[in-house]
């Protein structure tokens, strides 16, 4: 398990690596997407060892280099769609303001630090195997994303549920089984009914993001009706997705 367990976090550490190697020559579009999934893996990765020395500092790492990068996402995503719907002068301004940012990005505080704290975490966790601190580390990782799983499915039963927590707890339990495929004991239907729900969701979040864009930038103000349009039919897609998560994994 602790074998695993660094050969994953040394395989994360080399895709970053390449992500800002992609980032700083502006080599591909997928470059910042690809970055933010490296390190939202990690992050599920790490999410169970809370406690253990060095965790708590990479998560901190982590977390700022996702802050740093979500603006910039949500950006990307946007000049992507407004090209594609033939808001090509809307599209070429918003990548215009990307030009700086790749390679800001790559030579960013924060990317450093946590490639600087990532280096040497595998030597963190030798030293607490070394010390017995890893003990039940299979158990206690169990626990943490049967109690995950557990969680949404309490958001998912809630009348009242809020989309937008819904969606991050959704991407927390794909990525944590995606970080630790051995100790998945869920329903078969569960990964693909996940990433359908996690898509829909993501539709839906996009439109509700950018009317809320359009309130304070004018040139997106023509796509307001459309966007409208598309988040109600994503709002009822969404519905019939978690229903039939429910359905297939929680009863």
């Amino acid at each position: 398990m602790i074998d695993r367990l660094v050969a994953r976090i040394l395989g994360l550490e080399v895709r970053l690596l390449a992500c800002q190697a992609r980032l700083d020559a502006h080599t591909d579009s997928e470059a910042l997407h690809d970055l933010r999934t490296t390190v939202r893996r990690l992050r599920s990765l790490l999410r169970p060892l809370r406690g253990l020395p060095g965790v708590e500092q990479l998560e901190t790492a982590a977390s700022a280099v996702g802050t740093l990068t979500t603006p910039l996402r949500d950006r990307e995503v946007l000049a992507a769609y407004l090209e594609q719907h033939g808001q090509v002068e809307a599209a070429q301004r918003r990548r215009a303001q990307m030009a700086n940012a790749y390679p800001a990005v790559a030579a960013s505080p924060e990317l450093g630090q946590l490639l600087m704290i990532l280096d040497a975490f595998p030597r963190f966790i030798r030293a607490a195997q070394r010390e017995g601190l890893l003990k039940g580390l299979r158990k206690r990782i169990e626990k943490r994303l049967d109690k995950q799983w557990k969680k949404l499915g309490q958001a998912l039963r809630d009348p009242a549920h809020d989309r937008h927590r819904l969606r991050l707890l959704i991407k927390r339990v794909r990525y944590a089984l995606e970080a630790y495929p051995e100790l998945d004991r869920l329903p078969e239907a569960a990964m693909p009914r996940l990433k359908s729900a996690q898509g829909a969701l993501g539709d839906w979040h996009d439109c509700w993001q950018w009317l809320a864009r359009a309130e304070e930038e004018a040139d997106l103000r023509s796509c307001v009706p459309t966007w409208q349009r598309t988040m109600e039919r994503a709002e009822a897609k969404s519905d019939k997705v978690l229903d039939k998560l429910i359905a297939s994994c929680f009863d």
